[in-house]
């Protein structure tokens, strides 16, 4: 991940206000870590991310190191978060859009 993130790289831990963060450092730096595009406003993956936090949930629950960094698409930060607050893992802030664009 230190690859694609710097390690002071900010991530989100839930989508209520005040949000609260974690550096990425802060990660194991054993297990998977997978990156989740996607987008308030898409159908598909409206349908998929419950699917998606069963899974992510079970996976953790066994005592895997499993996290899941959620890179939105939205349209704008209200949008996101109100996403956000749905989702059981990390998240990249909104207002970084040119690292998300990078990674896309």
């Amino acid at each position: 991940m230190d690859k694609i993130f710097e390690p002071d790289t900010k991530l989100l831990t839930n989508g209520k206000a005040p949000a609260e963060t974690c550096a990425l450092s802060d990660l194991p730096k054993e297990g998977v870590i997978g990156l989740y595009f996607s987008a308030h406003w898409c159908p598909p993956c409206r349908g998929f991310t419950p699917k998606l936090a069963e899974s992510y949930k079970a996976i953790r629950a066994a005592g895997k190191s499993f996290q899941i960094v959620f890179l939105s698409s939205d349209k704008d930060d209200s949008a996101f978060l109100e996403y956000f607050a749905e989702q059981p893992w990390l998240a990249l802030p909104f207002a970084e859009r040119d690292l998300k664009a990078k990674l896309s």
